[in-house]
């Protein structure tokens, strides 16, 4: 097995890693107004008028994610969870007849969570919300209490003097606003992804953020974080929006401000985490390969059915809705479950290495991990000839509300590797406007999951692996730049 290390290029990744937005402009889904007058009126091929009527009239999609929300549950990158995951999705894939069903494993640093108290010592004593960040150093056991150094921006940390903030629990707040593209995500996670680190340079004891969600319930949003190198690891949590609103209003009365904070959570050394890949091989270029996918593992506080149970089920859904109709696609697709995503796209970059060689031999890349919305945008980096493929795909997918959009894109977290490489990347862009509400936190259930969008994306995903397979073009023949260098 490889052991996969983070890297200075590993921070860059993981502030992209759970972005879903690829440009920094927020994009509105369109209304149903909108969406009649984009229509382009194309007849279906008998082929492509199966694969969508098959998808939207079934459960493909839903049924997966239900089935491994209940059969496994919460799957933490590394734990013996996410390890029961993998041999689920070597099952469903074997069940469902792809060939070369394997998993390859790589090495990742593993972190259990512990107990997680906070309150407010004075001058209102009550308890708070709190859970502690991934990849968080540990209290000591009995706790720690201090004053509170308030900032209302992580940017307002970031500019203050290195130090003063001796013998200080740091309070960061800074709201995420809404956006359907999720758009607010990048700017509002800085503060979780690096906030201890600028606390600690200015010598905090330890750090709690509000949430980067946009929730208003009482539960916390967990997510990794990382420490910069010859920093001190202090510990960092996040307060519920509602527990992180209490705070601020205690702060405009002009009271001291005391916390007490205790977190012991722990690191487990190296565990092993590993990606599901399974083919349709290809009737006609087997050598060229569409790859898509979700991540298979999910936060802990709930049971990853958004983040990414839904990923999961839409793309290995629209596989099943080709095999189902015994469809035999000219190119291999390629079925990935990602493992260690949230850690740090471990599982991407684990796959990138592996398959360097190979990279050449993938024409198109995209990944599901937006939640379970409806589909509303295409987005693809190929140009040239090529493009035009893909803009016939749109056509073919215009009557269920799909647009082509300009812009560049990642094609999904797990994509950015190989995305780097080269590797041509195109996404379906999906409504996330509550995304942001379930993300990271005991909310994200089964529940939330709505049956009829799945199969709407189950529908644009199988109408555009097929015709994206059957194109007669070259998807690489504009060199790619590399993103994010």
């Amino acid at each position: 097995m490889k052991k996969i290390l983070l890297s200075s290029l590993s921070i860059l990744s993981l502030m992209a890693c759970q972005a879903p937005s690829d440009t920094s402009t927020s994009s509105t889904p369109q209304s149903t107004e909108t969406v009649e007058a984009i229509k382009v009126k194309v007849s279906l091929s008998p082929t492509v008028e199966s694969i969508q009527q098959t998808a939207l009239g079934g459960t493909h999609g839903y049924d997966i994610i239900e089935s491994v929300t209940t059969e496994i549950g919460a799957r933490v990158g590394g734990s013996p969870e996410e390890a029961k995951a993998r041999e689920w999705a070597v099952r469903k894939f074997t069940e469902l007849g792809l060939s070369n069903v394997h998993i390859e494993e790589f090495e990742v640093p593993g972190w259990v969570r512990g107990d997680e108290e906070a309150e407010v010592i004075a001058p209102f004593p009550q308890k708070l919300h709190i859970t502690a960040l991934g990849g968080s150093s540990a209290t000591p056991e009995a706790g720690v209490e201090a004053d509170v150094a308030y900032f209302p921006t992580y940017e307002e940390l970031e500019a203050a003097p290195v130090d003063g903030l001796e013998g200080k629990i740091v309070f960061i707040s800074g709201r995420m606003e809404k956006a359907h593209d999720g758009a607010g995500y990048g700017p509002a996670n800085k503060k979780r992804q690096l906030g201890a680190t600028e606390a600690s340079k200015r010598g905090a004891l330890a750090v709690v953020i509000r949430s980067v969600g946009t929730d208003s319930h009482r539960f916390p949003h967990t997510g990794q974080m990382r420490y910069l190198e010859d920093v001190k690891p202090v510990p960092i949590g996040a307060l519920s929006a509602p527990d992180a609103d209490q705070l601020e209003r205690i702060l405009k009365r002009g009271d001291n401000l005391r916390l007490k904070l205790k977190l012991t959570p722990r690191s487990v050394g190296s565990v092993v985490s590993g990606n599901v890949i399974g083919d349709i091989v290809g009737s006609e270029k087997p050598e060229e390969i569409i790859l898509i996918g979700g991540h298979l593992d999910s936060w802990d506080l709930g049971t990853g059915a958004v983040d990414d149970g839904a990923g999961v089920g839409i793309t290995y859904g629209a596989v099943q809705v080709l095999k189902d109709l015994n469809l035999k696609p000219k190119r291999t697709i390629r079925l990935v479950a990602f493992g260690s995503e949230e850690i740090g796209l471990l599982g991407a970059f684990a796959y990138a290495e592996k398959h360097k060689d190979n990279l050449k031999n993938h024409v198109l890349a995209s990944e599901s991990d937006f939640g379970a919305g409806k589909v509303y945008a295409l987005r693809t980096t190929v140009q040239g000839e090529a493009r035009g493929a893909l803009e016939d795909i749109q056509k073919s997918l215009a009557h269920l509300g799909v647009k082509m959009e300009a812009g560049d894109t990642s094609g999904g977290p797990d994509i950015i590797p190989m995305r780097r490489a080269g590797v041509p990347a195109i996404r379906l862009q999906q409504d996330g406007y509550d995304y942001f509400d379930l993300h990271h936190t005991p909310d994200d259930t089964l529940d939330k999951v709505n049956k009829e969008d799945v199969a709407q994306n189950v529908a644009a995903w199988a109408t555009m692996i097929w015709m994206a397979s059957e194109a007669d073009v070259d998807y690489r023949e504009t060199p790619e730049e590399v993103v994010g260098e």
